[in-house]
């Protein structure tokens, strides 16, 4: 049940979001900073591709474990099954959102008025061109839940604008995501 409030959260934060390539939005930590974890492990396992698919899921998933796995570490939490405190799982989901219209952009407005001192700014409105409309996003909501309830102690959302959903760069998944969980885990507190 709490998965599918997230999963709704997720989707209905896109209309919420500002411009920009990837966006993190943290969940407060008092929770997780209340639990005084030291151990972690994953709920589930790493996927496996034996038929080959070339789904971007399959690429994602050993570098979010990675970067994820990376980032506690840097922290001090250890990954430990057998002693876990807390459980790190995530959910990815594919969203759309409107982007700006050309009137939002620097004060343009739909009806001619004079104004002193203003002048337009054609960066912004071939910004706003280009931005209007809808937009395919990636979400990613990275889960901490405690392993003795299996409630959750915290978690962020991670969304990034698609901008090329036909191919997939390897380099820049990984550049892209290990910068966006760095922004993502920043808020937690280290491990005492």
């Amino acid at each position: 049940m709490r998965r599918l409030t997230i999963l709704a959260t997720l989707l209905l934060s896109l209309t919420l979001l500002a411009c920009s390539s990837v966006e993190v939005r943290h969940e407060g930590s008092e929770d997780f900073v209340a639990g005084d974890f030291h151990y972690y492990k994953w709920r589930s396992k790493p996927l496996q591709n034996p038929a080959g698919s070339s789904d971007p899921l399959y690429l994602m998933d050993p570098v979010i474990r990675q970067e994820v796995d990376a980032g506690l570490a840097a922290k001090g939490y250890v990954l430990d099954v057998e002693r876990a405190e807390f459980s790190v799982d995530y959910l990815t989901a594919s969203g759309m959102r409107m982007g700006v219209k050309s009137q939002d952009a620097g004060g343009i407005e739909p009806i001619p008025s004079a104004r002193p001192n203003r002048q337009i700014n054609q960066a912004m409105v071939d910004n706003a061109n280009a931005l209007s409309g809808s937009q395919e996003t990636s979400n990613i909501a990275l889960l901490f839940n405690r392993v003795s309830t299996q409630e959750e102690v915290w978690h962020v959302i991670i969304t990034k604008i698609v901008e090329d959903s036909n191919s997939v760069d390897k380099k820049k998944l990984q550049s892209t995501l290990s910068q966006a969980f760095k922004k993502a885990l920043a808020p937690l507190p280290k491990a005492s």
